[in-house]
């Protein structure tokens, strides 16, 4: 999804589904491409798109995960994700759907009117090892 060089300036934005979010590991499965949102661009929620490849223990939560392979590669091309973090893009299942629409209903109307930027709200870090960390649960972790 869009980004060529995400806008900071309205980062950090509170995220309180993710971390409620209650999704289970089996939920997805190798193979399923999938998207971890990010943010906004223009009037659309963006994120990173990837597949998920093999289980894989989520170390900053101490639960199960998933390792996903960014395609475009970078820095990390390959990391490990909490299942609330990821929303599928190969299928329309009612649980990724149910949290991707409140989602766009809680970012889209607060960043209306900021047309073609590209918002990134700040809600994930990469640790050393490889593991992609929502904010809410790196503070859990300290």
């Amino acid at each position: 999804m869009p980004p060529s060089s995400p806008t900071p300036a309205f980062a950090p934005t509170p995220d309180p589904l993710t971390p409620a979010r209650d999704i289970t590991h089996r939920h997805f499965q190798a193979g399923d491409q999938i998207i971890v949102l990010k943010g906004v661009a223009g009037d659309e929620l963006w994120g990173d798109a990837m597949r998920v490849i093999a289980p894989s223990r989520h170390t900053p939560t101490d639960e199960d995960g998933w390792r996903l392979r960014n395609p475009t590669g970078g820095a990390q091309t390959y990391l490990t994700g909490h299942p609330r973090y990821l929303v599928h893009l190969s299928r329309r299942c009612p649980d990724c759907l149910i949290h991707l629409r409140a989602m766009q209903d809680l970012l889209l109307p607060k960043f209306a009117g900021h047309d073609d930027a590209v918002i990134d709200c700040g809600w994930y870090t990469t640790t050393s090892l490889g593991q992609l960390v929502h904010v809410n649960d790196a503070r859990a972790n300290r």
